[in-house]
């Protein structure tokens, strides 16, 4: 389900995913595929981690990748799950042939 809601989306995202909701910061986004689609990849990521560890691991490895690369954008560019989600982002068919815990290759 896709909900715009700008006022929980912090100034430098344009979506969010909390499953099993999408919130985007403008309606005009609902458009945008290849947003969609990244978002409906961290819904998969969300289902397969039952929605709590999803959040725990991410937070965490944002933090260890903010100790490593002392920099918020990249450590946010790195974490496995959206290296995952960009990476194919733009294959509006992934989630249709996506391994179970795709994003367990991009940990390293």
């Amino acid at each position: 389900m896709i909900i715009v809601f700008p006022s929980i989306i912090a100034r430098s995202f344009s979506a969010l995913s909390i499953y099993p909701f999408i919130f985007l910061k403008e309606a005009g986004y609902k458009n945008d595929y290849v947003l969609i689609n990244h978002e409906k990849i961290h819904l998969k990521q969300q289902v397969e981690l039952l929605w709590i560890v999803f959040f725990i691991w991410y937070l965490t490895e944002y933090l260890i990748k903010l100790i490593y690369y002392k920099n918020t954008y990249l450590a946010y560019k790195n974490i496995s799950f959206e290296r995952e989600a960009y990476h194919f982002e733009d294959d509006l068919d992934y989630l249709q042939s996506r391994p179970l815990f795709g994003f367990i290759k991009y940990v390293f």
